[in-house]
């Protein structure tokens, strides 16, 4: 039953992203012209082949550090974003040449039937938007794998905290000094798909639940409460994701947005405001780290001590063990050999009855 629901989630995830990958590559073609744009579908494409693979070689029908299928959307999502942003920067004008035999098609559908009246802008913008819709939405269908429910909901949150900041970015586009600049344009892209980068990998692997019993009687210490481990690191899981964060997205949008203020003269409010805002998540960040590390230091020559305790447990406990099994043959010696005796007098008594008689 288990294995039942894992990949219906998997069909449904992948569907889902399907659908969407297929509606922003349509209107790349739409836009362009060209059906040669049809092959940025090719990353879609394979998540059929992807699921067969997740499902074949893993336990719980998804990866631990890393999600092909989340990959695989955005390789097909990020170029078809790019082709449509340039698109606009190329020519402000309504791409209606370019796009009227589709869309008229789509007029004849009720549902759709306003979609021929939307602006370029408005396209991009809505595939933008549901772009990170689709990336939580997918996460929270498909398997969670080795991830408990506490580490899913915080994944899924953190998803919708990245995915507003990001989204943040292609508001620097409008603005009048640089929404002709070709350059800013194409840093700013870059930046955006650098932090989606984010979303392929799962961090959020914890240690083991802290509801488990100790294995043996020294870990019931208040010293030995933390398992000992056998492969250190540099870092722990929420360094690692702290890391990913400030090198992904929030440093280098911190210095675009500089970048803009000083270099561009884009000085306005909501600018002023999201830099102070880069500023402030990097220091807090950056303090996080510090502060896990820190203690990270602090507990590690306790943990040396308590594998030091450890092995004396071990040695005595061992030693006792021997003293134990040598004073219960001792005693088995001795009973043996006091029955021998016992059984040489009587009959050492029987025979003297005999001589007496």
């Amino acid at each position: 039953m288990c294995r039942l629901l894992n990949i219906t989630l998997a069909l449904l995830s992948r569907f889902l992203f399907a659908v969407h990958g297929v509606v922003t590559v349509w209107r790349v073609v739409a836009v362009k012209g060209e059906p040669l744009y049809w092959l940025l579908l090719s990353g879609v494409a394979l998540l059929g082949v992807e699921m067969a693979i997740t499902l074949k070689y893993t336990r719980n029908a998804e990866w631990k550090w890393f999600s092909p299928m989340v990959f695989l959307y955005l390789s097909t999502v990020i170029p078809s974003i790019w082709f449509l942003e340039l698109s606009l920067l190329q020519s402000k004008l309504p791409l209606t040449n370019s796009s009227g035999h589709e869309l008229h098609l789509l007029a004849y559908i009720p549902i759709t039937a306003g979609i021929e009246e939307l602006e370029p802008q408005n396209w991009v913008a809505g595939l933008e938007q549901t772009m990170l819709i689709v990336l939580v939405l997918g996460r929270w269908l498909m398997p969670k794998g080795d991830m408990t429910r506490d580490q899913l909901s915080q994944l899924l949150m953190a998803y919708v905290g990245l995915g507003a900041d990001i989204l943040d970015i292609f508001d620097t586009f409008k603005e009048p000094e640089v929404q002709n600049n070709r350059a800013v344009v194409i840093v700013g892209l870059a930046l955006f798909s650098w932090a989606l980068m984010q979303f392929p990998l799962v961090l959020t692997q914890t240690k083991a639940s802290q509801g488990e019993l100790p294995q043996r009687s020294w870990n019931s210490l208040s010293c030995c409460r933390e398992p000992l481990s056998s492969c250190p690191s540099c870092c722990s899981n929420e360094v690692w994701s702290l890391l990913l964060t400030v090198g992904l997205q929030d440093a280098p949008f911190l210095v675009y947005r500089l970048y803009l203020m000083i270099k561009e003269q884009v000085q306005n409010q909501l600018m002023i405001f999201f830099t102070c805002k880069n500023i402030l998540i990097v220091l807090l960040e950056l303090y996080r780290i510090f502060v896990v590390q820190f203690e990270q230091q602090e507990q590690e020559p306790v943990l040396h001590r308590c594998g030091a305790l450890v092995t004396c447990v071990q040695t005595f406990g061992g030693n006792n063990e021997e003293q134990a099994e040598e004073q219960e043959s001792k005693q088995r010696r001795s009973a043996e050999q006091s029955r021998c005796t016992d059984m040489e007098m009587g009959l050492n008594g029987e025979e003297d009855h005999r001589v007496s008689t």
